[in-house]
């Protein structure tokens, strides 16, 4: 079954602020069914200015939490859409700066 993964993002400053919120679209995957409550291992994610990328200096991996499955009836063929335990990045420590 085809998954599209998704993961709310808060983009914070020092001061704990939110700056703006972003609905990150990881992209779609076929795997096996999923429920709430399994984790996924995908990319670490980092910022570059403000624009939410994965963070591929390092190689690691993070690990989420599947929060809710939300499948679109309406929509034709039917979309199932995975949300991943939203994240917090903070500008200035989760900056990668320019990937080469």
């Amino acid at each position: 079954m085809y998954y599209q993964f998704c993961q709310q993002v808060k983009i914070v400053d020092m001061n704990e602020e939110i700056l703006t919120e972003v609905l990150f679209q990881h992209g779609e995957f076929e795997t096996a069914a999923l429920s709430i409550g399994s984790s996924v291992l995908i990319q670490q994610l980092g910022l570059k200015e403000f624009e939410v990328v994965y963070d591929t200096r390092e190689g690691q991996l993070a690990r989420y939490k599947i929060v809710d499955i939300e499948i679109n009836l309406v929509q034709q063929p039917a979309v199932t859409r995975v949300y991943l335990e939203p994240v917090k990045l903070i500008v200035g420590q989760h900056d990668i700066g320019e990937i080469v």
